[in-house]
């Protein structure tokens, strides 16, 4: 069965890849993740112009009974020109997209404008939606500052760019946001981010798990699967046909990647399981995806997206 998807001219052979912020910091990590025979791309490290260490530690927690990771990791990351001397040398077949997540709409723009004028020819990813930055809040909650920077960014940009975008939480805010999108020629929509700014409690010392912000992060893993979902079901429902989704979030079994698919997914993104289990993480997955597409009696996944029954 061929578990294979497209973003424009770009093919994936797997539809599988690590979510931004997992596993891609380094040029190590981002080997380990494009050697896999089980990803279908790689994510860099949203990048900031300069190196940034992020927020003091602890700022990562797993939850108990494998809920979910809380975090506020603060873009810890190896500075822009890092990723650009990767992608610049790294010789793959596997597509790459490179994240980047600016401090201010100015350095966004900046970054975006090295890229079009790079010889990189993978796809580009403007995550508006870190929640762990303190004192930064997050663009894509801000309607008329996202289409500002879109705006400013097509009157150049030419490359296929995408965005991640944070979990919206009312039909009305699904409604303008896709709105706002659908004014732009974008390759492909990322969601969700983590909730951001949930809270953890040890029981035993009645203290925060994570020291950044008071305690306060962004929650993933199993917790967010329903969040995820419902933005990927909505955001697919509300897009051009020529926007491709990426779903992220609460993804830790092949059931989790398939209920993805059907909300209209043609990506699936695993950030917290990743962190969790490893690179092996990507081999389970696919396997429990196949045996569940092969019980159903698809013979491909367009079978499958989008095609989530609602009650008549």
């Amino acid at each position: 069965m061929q578990l294979t998807a497209n973003i424009q001219n770009y093919h994936f052979n797997h539809i599988l890849l690590n979510a931004a912020g997992v596993m891609c910091q380094t040029s190590m990590e981002l080997d380990t993740v494009l050697a896999s025979e089980y990803t279908g791309a790689v994510v860099t490290k949203s990048a900031t112009p300069l190196v940034r260490p992020g927020n003091p530690a602890p700022r990562y927690y797993e939850l108990n009974n494998g809920l979910g990771t809380i975090n506020s990791m603060g873009l810890p990351n190896e500075g822009f020109d890092y990723y650009m001397d990767y992608v610049d040398t790294k010789e793959t077949y596997k597509p790459i997209f490179f994240s980047i997540a600016g401090l201010s709409k100015q350095e966004n723009i900046a970054m975006l404008h090295q890229l079009q004028d790079a010889d990189f020819d993978g796809l580009i990813e403007l995550n508006l939606s870190c929640p762990n930055v303190p004192g930064k809040p997050q663009t894509g909650y801000d309607f008329e500052a996202t289409e500002q920077i879109l705006t400013e960014v097509f009157a150049f940009f030419k490359k296929p760019l995408g965005v991640k975008l944070p979990p919206y939480f009312d039909i009305v805010h699904f409604d303008d946001i896709a709105a706002i999108l659908n004014k732009f020629p974008l390759a492909f929509v990322n969601t969700i981010n983590s909730i951001g700014n949930g809270l953890v409690i040890d029981q035993d010392t009645d203290t925060v798990v994570i020291k950044p912000k008071a305690g306060f992060g962004g929650i993933g893993g199993t917790l967010v699967k329903a969040t995820a979902l419902a933005n990927v079901r909505a955001l697919r429902d509300r897009l051009n046909t020529t926007i491709k989704i990426i779903g992220t979030g609460g993804v830790t079994t092949g059931r989790d990647v398939y209920d993805h698919l059907l909300c209209g997914a043609d990506l699936v993104e695993v950030g917290s399981q990743l962190a969790i289990e490893g690179i092996t993480v990507f081999e389970r997955l696919e396997k429990e995806l196949t045996e569940i597409l092969t019980e159903k009696g698809y013979d491909s996944l367009d079978d499958v997206r989008g095609q989530l029954k609602i009650m008549s």
